[in-house]
């Protein structure tokens, strides 16, 4: 996410130290990795709960397709009986000439 190297977190700490002081330096990195920590579980939440939400509309979706190919199935099932019936049909009208 950061690009922030060795010598970056050199200098923060060192800044950190200078500005906050030693006495109160402990305390408060121990709240900036408390923070940090449930920033990244939060983070973590998110993400799964968006993929879930991105699978559950894969199946949906999934489920449509099916749900259109069983509506074209029946409707090509029927297609294929009506012109088998106008084929015996067409037969029969042409053993009565």
């Amino acid at each position: 996410m950061f690009d922030i190297g060795f010598s970056e977190l050199v200098m923060i700490g060192l800044v950190s130290l200078i500005v906050i002081g030693p006495e109160r330096l402990p305390k408060v990195a121990r709240i900036v990795g408390f923070w940090l920590g449930k920033s990244r579980a939060m983070i973590a939440n998110v993400k799964s709960e968006i993929q879930y939400e991105l699978h559950q509309e894969e199946l949906r979706q999934l489920l449509n397709e099916q749900v259109n190919l069983t509506e074209l199935n029946s409707t090509l099932e029927e297609t294929i009986d009506s012109l088998e019936e106008t084929q015996k049909d067409l037969k029969h009208l042409d053993e009565h000439k």
